[in-house]
């Protein structure tokens, strides 16, 4: 079969579509033909060196797909051939096939393209562990999310406006009536405007219950400040870096705050089968009805990937940038 390969950690000229084996479905496994697969900031580390797969993980790039099963291992009970499924993998799904556990593979509303399947597993799950298993944001709580208009983000919008919170972002300004239209109040221009200051202002000094956090580093300081009594700091990534100097926080101590680093990929199986189930039961009837939507900003020819990964560097996506294997 064809995939994407990384020829060395590097920049985009080391992707190529290169022959691979085709993996062979063992237990609880099945082999999806892969229709379209989304692409995720941990493609663009892992092809540069910096997020290597877990020990026994496909090498190849990919955690997100959508396809029909082709083929399935002697222990699946669940489905047969020709059924249309998306998930999440731990690796591999750039690639004509893939294989994924079974319990994590969930079936394609009848609404939804293979596109718009693919721009959900990875987003959406990382965004419902954060919001209800991490943050246990409540009703009238107020939530800042950073980063509103990466796929996580505009999920995690979703997700908060249907709680019933109240909900703050920040974006660069191109990307504000997006997020602003799936339920933000506000939206902070993070490139001209500080951010805390205007938490400031539009909490009336109170500060929001909860942060989701994708920078780390250069933000903790204004984070802590920006949270209330209580409030509840989520970190999902340290794009910006892990270094602080003069940092003060007593903060920490002094309002009571709660911060939870959290990832994905690293966790078990078994975490991520309740996840993903516990996830889809909440999800399945709001994603046929259209009160939860992926956001797509682009979708490429899975050729093209060296020019989708550009893309995603250059932070031009609104929501998610997806690879179309089969037309």
């Amino acid at each position: 079969m064809k995939a994407v390969i990384v020829r060395k950690p590097g920049g985009v000229e080391e992707l190529e579509i290169g022959e691979v084996s085709t993996p062979k479905p063992e237990g609880n496994e099945i082999l999806v033909k892969v229709y379209a697969a989304a692409l995720n900031r941990a493609d663009i580390m892992q092809r540069q060196g910096k997020y290597p797969p877990p020990a026994g993980v496909s090498e190849i790039l990919g955690l997100e797909i959508a396809g029909e099963v082709f083929s399935a291992g002697n222990k699946v009970e669940k489905w047969k051939k020709g059924d249309k499924i998306f998930g999440l993998v731990p690796g591999g799904g750039n690639a004509e096939f893939a294989v994924i556990d079974e319990r994590m593979a969930n079936p394609i509303p009848s609404n939804l393209s293979y596109e718009e399947a693919a721009a959900i597993p990875e987003v959406f799950l990382t965004a419902y562990q954060a919001l209800y298993w991490h943050a246990k944001l409540k009703k009238g709580e107020k939530i800042l999310i950073h980063a509103g208009g990466s796929g996580v983000g505009t999920a995690a919008i979703q997700m908060a406006k249907i709680i019933g919170s109240v909900i703050y972002i920040t974006a660069s300004k191109e990307k504000h009536s997006m997020c602003l239209n799936l339920g933000a109040k506000a939206a902070i221009d993070y490139k001209n405007e500080n951010f805390e200051e205007k938490v400031t202002q539009l909490t009336e000094g109170k500060g929001v219950d909860v942060i989701i956090d994708f920078l780390a580093g250069p933000y903790f300081m204004q984070n802590l400040k920006s949270l209330t009594f209580d409030g509840r700091l989520i970190m999902l990534a340290t794009l910006g870096g892990t270094k602080m100097e003069n940092a003060n926080i007593g903060s920490i101590l002094s309002k009571r705050l709660t911060i939870i680093g959290s990832n994905l990929r690293g966790r078990t199986r078994d975490y991520q089968i309740k996840l993903n189930n516990e996830f889809y039961e909440y999800a399945y009837e709001k994603f046929r009805d259209g009160v939860l939507k992926p956001v797509i900003d682009k979708v490429f020819n899975w050729k093209d990937v060296a020019k989708a990964h550009l893309y995603m560097e250059a932070n031009k996506n609104t929501g998610k940038i997806v690879l179309k294997i089969f037309d």
